[in-house]
């Protein structure tokens, strides 16, 4: 059976193929965007040396504990003044530093007398304290925000620092999404005798809008060859550029997912992997015209679909855009966990940084149970156990993947 490694070397391969689409916004259109250019800083960062603090600009000498004031410089108001050894002026911060000056004195440092001013007795300077140099941030041409990262607001003033009213950003994804099951109702419905709410749909479609993607809903189709085949012949001829659908890859007799993604022209990658949750996972590539879709088959567990839509799907939306191993932590088990197989494992998690530590620490969030849906909201990271590794102890290092 194929590893994971080799499942997700067959997804890559098959993702670079796939055009890049760049779109240009508007600076506060692109939060939450994919930064599709390397952004150059236009000017140093700070473009002048400048006060770090409220105070007064000095010539340092250490032998001068007094100064005249000879006037003020406020941020955005230079005036240029040329100063004595005896002589200062008064700064706030973030103003741009005279040229004579090499020192700011804080304001709580000097006892004013008129327009005199005395360092306190227990007060010490230092040369060149509290001025922030020219391009101590960034120099002209150095890279400020690198290409593959999501924009997030604390990226937004570094952008407008760089003169980026507009921003290269790739396109979102299209994400189709297509839940089967005879079992399956609508989320306001109350469920009856063996009827189950879609989770599914909702929980996907929430992943897909979380990467930044746009989710296409192509609904709720129960066990019915010809209603299924309809449905999925209109989520591959759409403009999707990804189809997940969670159900019907298995071996039961209702499982017609795979058989008819092969009659619809989806050519098989690979078919099951050696993980746990997940197994029966179908993956493969759809070509229509110049347009190539990628088709996932997750599990109808709730568990199963969202772990596999994780390391799986989830992986193919980042390294086609961005690093795909970001949200990976290595932790500490703070309990045993239990492993016999030779399957790859994804166990639900709770991951915490202990600042005493200085580390991540991780326990067992709870059931394995691929329909452990409490289970799986109380967890915030997926635990990684490779095949190798058997029943990990209290105490071991190990992998995991934030969710």
């Amino acid at each position: 059976m194929l590893s994971y490694e080799e499942a997700c070397r067959i997804i890559r391969s098959e993702c670079k193929e796939m055009p890049k689409r760049v779109v240009e916004l508007d600076l506060p259109d692109s939060l939450h965007r994919v930064l599709a250019e390397d952004v150059l800083s236009d000017t140093d960062q700070p473009p002048f040396d400048n006060a770090a603090m409220d105070g007064i600009a000095i010539r340092y000498d250490p032998e001068v504990r007094s100064w005249n004031i000879i006037g003020e410089i406020a941020a955005g108001n230079y005036s240029d003044y040329a100063l004595r050894a005896d002589s200062c002026v008064r700064i706030m911060t973030g103003a741009r530093i005279p040229p004579d000056a090499d020192t700011v004195i804080p304001v709580e440092h000097v006892v004013e007398d008129d327009d005199r001013l005395t360092l306190s007795e227990t007060a010490t300077v230092l040369k060149g304290q509290h001025i922030r140099r020219r391009a101590s941030d960034l120099f002209v041409g150095m890279e400020a925000i690198a290409k593959g990262v999501s924009i997030r607001a604390n990226h937004i003033s570094m952008l407008a620092a760089c003169g980026k009213a507009r921003v290269k950003v790739f396109e979102r994804l299209k994400i189709g999404l297509l839940i089967s099951g005879d079992e399956l109702i609508e989320v306001d419905e109350k469920p009856h005798g063996d009827k189950i709410r879609a989770t599914n749909l909702y929980a996907l479609a929430a992943a897909i809008r979380e990467a930044g993607h746009e989710a296409v809903n192509f609904g709720i189709v129960g066990d019915d060859r010809e209603l299924s085949e309809s449905r999925l012949s209109e989520a591959l001829k759409s403009d999707i550029d990804i189809l997940v659908t969670t159900g019907g890859v298995s071996v039961g007799k209702y499982d017609y997912i795979k058989e008819l993604f092969e009659t619809l022209g989806v050519e098989t990658k690979f078919w099951r992997v050696n993980i746990k949750p997940g197994k029966p996972i179908l993956f493969g590539s759809y070509e229509r015209g110049r347009h190539k879709k990628l088709v996932f088959g997750l599990p109808g567990n709730p568990v199963s679909a969202f772990v596999t839509f994780n390391i799986f799907v989830q992986r193919v939306v980042n390294s086609f855009v961005r690093d795909e191993a970001s949200g990976r932590i290595l932790a500490e088990l703070t309990c045993d966990l239990k492993k016999k197989d030779s399957k790859r494992h994804f166990a639900r998690g709770l991951l915490r940084f202990d600042e005493r530590k200085g580390r991540y620490l991780v326990e067992d969030a709870g059931s394995a149970s691929s329909g452990n849906m409490a289970g799986l909201s109380n967890a915030n990271c997926l635990i990684v156990i490779e095949e190798s590794r058997i029943n990990p102890r209290s105490g071991e290092m190990i992998e995991c993947i934030q969710i």
